[in-house]
């Protein structure tokens, strides 16, 4: 398989085990009709939360599936929308812009416009972050990452779009992803370390102990104490991916509404001028930062793989 169809492949799974969270939680969200809206107020929870329209479109909705004392709605929602719309993009813009690369490399020129910024954007990726942080024969690891990178920045500028929502914006969706790299991590560390290799990695002592009775003493004190720790560290990883993604992706959204909240609340030309003109400053700033975290995702990512293919 070539490495675009590994990307491409890569691309399928993530958005699978992504999207099946927020389907999953789409019937706690749409339980919850949101008020509605008057001339002096902005329901914020309202346009950042997920519900079942899409772009003005109401959405099909599936009976719950009952498992034990699970439900679980598999209706698709306006987050599942989004993460389709931005893997469909992803695709499209790699499969045009590798077949562009193609065609002017067959004539021995370099490729131009959108597909020769497609081809840096990749090659600095992979040549500056992930081949250095994972390591030796990290290129196994670079359709993944990439995939990852150009899936999440898809999502984030989605969500900068009139009408658009940003899919990361869902702890879902970002707890799904993180569950992802959490086990490419780990799996990762499996595969260099070997299985004695890999227990090291939990429960951990360091080099140079006495031996005796006083020894073994202290080693089972260093166990006791240094397993829990190594857990805590392997589940804090995933789980400080998510938050900051979801937190920085939200944080931002809510600031703009909040401000643009403020011409409906005071009614002023000048007012809204100003809101606007901060507003507008925000946005900006939101579209460095959705470059910036689907940057950092795919950067801790790879220096988590790097850090556990490594000796402990």
């Amino acid at each position: 398989m070539t490495r675009l169809g590994r990307t491409i492949v890569n691309l399928a799974l993530l958005l699978g085990l992504a999207a099946w969270p927020v389907r999953a939680m789409a019937q706690e969200h749409a339980q919850a009709p949101a008020p509605a809206e008057s001339s002096s107020q902005i329901d914020i929870a309202h346009h950042l939360g997920n519900s079942h329209e899409f772009l003005g479109i109401e959405l099909p909705r599936f009976a719950p599936v009952h498992i034990g004392g699970l439900t679980i709605d598999l209706s698709p929602t306006k987050h599942l929308m989004f993460m389709l719309v931005a893997a469909i993009l992803v695709t499209l813009i790699f499969v045009s812009s590798a077949r562009a690369i193609a065609r002017a490399q067959a004539v021995g020129r370099p490729a131009k416009g959108f597909a020769g910024a497609m081809e840096a954007t990749a090659l600095y990726i992979r040549q500056e972050v992930i081949l250095p942080n994972v390591g030796h024969h990290g290129e196994g690891y670079a359709p993944y990452l990439l995939t990852l990178f150009f899936f999440i920045l898809g999502m984030n500028l989605l969500g900068l779009l009139p009408g658009g929502a940003t899919a990361t914006g869902n702890i879902s969706v970002t707890a799904a992803l993180a569950i992802v790299a959490f086990l490419v991590i780990e799996i990762s560390g499996m595969r260099a370390l070997g299985t004695a290799g890999y227990l090291k990695t939990i429960f951990y002592l360091p080099s140079g102990l006495p031996g005796g009775i006083g020894g073994s003493i202290l080693k089972v004190v260093l166990l006791a104490v240094m397993t829990p720790i190594e857990l805590i560290g392997k589940l804090a990883k995933p789980f400080a991916l998510a938050v900051r993604l979801f937190a920085n992706m939200t944080s931002g959204h809510v600031l703009v509404l909040a401000l643009i909240g403020l011409t409906f609340i005071f009614k002023s030309y000048t007012v809204g001028v100003a809101a606007a003109s901060l507003a507008t400053g925000v946005m900006l700033l939101e579209l460095f930062v959705a470059f910036l975290q689907a940057f950092v995702f795919t950067l801790l990512t790879a220096v988590f793989i790097g850090l556990m293919r490594a000796e402990h």
